[in-house]
């Protein structure tokens, strides 16, 4: 079975502008991202990016337009040397109520279905209890960057769920992940 690291995107890969990525021009990746990349893509982890796009639900952005951010983006992680695996987006808004908008795990059910994930050894890193819920829901470790919609712990006192682990970025979640898996 293979281990994974699932990644929201707005907020841990990309800097979130909380008005939604509308554009390539609008995507800056944040510090230390690629090398986190390059790091996972050299370990025995596959990677998966599972994000809610509501931006293309409220009609600020079209899928056409995701589909070349995402391209672009993954353009620019590969020509680092590093490697996603696969990408896959909810456009809904969070009043239609459907099975794929995260904390709901249905776009994590999709990749589940396709690949043979060691669950219990795989992690979802996000920045949001939104993303905590649906790696919880699936028992996933989960992880809570603070580069996000989070820029300190003491905000998560009032999660109804708890992450795992904190990190500051990216780049620490996936030192941490590596170093657990050493330790083992």
């Amino acid at each position: 079975m293979e281990r994974a690291v699932f990644l929201d995107r707005d907020g841990v890969i990309n800097r979130d502008v909380r008005t939604y990525v509308r554009s390539w021009d609008e995507f800056e990746f944040l510090p230390g991202v690629r090398a986190a990349l390059v790091k996972l893509a050299k370990s025995d982890f596959k990677v998966f990016v599972v994000s809610n796009q509501a931006g293309v639900g409220k009609g600020l952005l079209d899928l056409n337009t995701l589909d070349v951010i995402t391209n672009n983006m993954l353009g620019e992680i590969e020509q680092a040397a590093g490697r996603v695996d696969a990408v896959k987006y909810c456009p809904h808004r969070s009043d239609e109520n459907c099975a794929c908008r995260k904390p709901k795990t249905g776009l994590f059910q999709q990749i589940l279905r396709q690949r043979k994930i060691d669950v219990a050894a795989s992690f979802m890193v996000g920045d949001s209890e939104r993303d905590m819920a649906a790696g919880r829901e699936l028992g996933l470790k989960t992880i809570l960057v603070l580069c996000g919609h989070i820029k300190d712990k003491k905000e998560t006192v009032d999660f109804k769920v708890k992450p795992d682990y904190i990190s500051r970025d990216l780049l620490d979640a996936v030192d941490n992940i590596i170093l657990k898996d050493e330790q083992q």
